[in-house]
């Protein structure tokens, strides 16, 4: 059985079909994150992660591929950018009096 149709069925809610009415009837009607558009390829892209997870050989080739290939980015480093380019601040001493 597909996700919607056990929301509706009350699958998920002990029975309740009523439950998740609101939720469903929002994806169909009103959906602005297009959540049921992509939910396919979120499936799919789930699939690939599971069939990674249960190759650990593959799984540590992906880790290390993904850290050696990160280059640049750092999170400090963007905080320190934007605090310098965008917003024009200087960073102070913790605790200073």
């Amino acid at each position: 059985m597909q996700v919607r149709p056990a929301l509706s069925a009350g699958v998920f809610s002990g029975g309740d079909a009523k439950l998740f009415k609101p939720l469903v009837d929002s994806l169909l009607e009103h959906d602005p994150y297009m959540l049921l558009a992509d939910y396919q390829s979120y499936i799919d892209c789930q699939d690939q992660v599971d069939t990674a997870y249960r190759d650990p050989q593959r799984r540590t080739r992906m880790s290390i591929l993904n850290v050696a290939r990160i280059g640049k980015f750092s999170s400090d480093r963007a905080i320190r950018e934007y605090c310098e380019d965008i917003w024009q601040v200087r960073p102070s001493e913790v605790g200073a009096k």
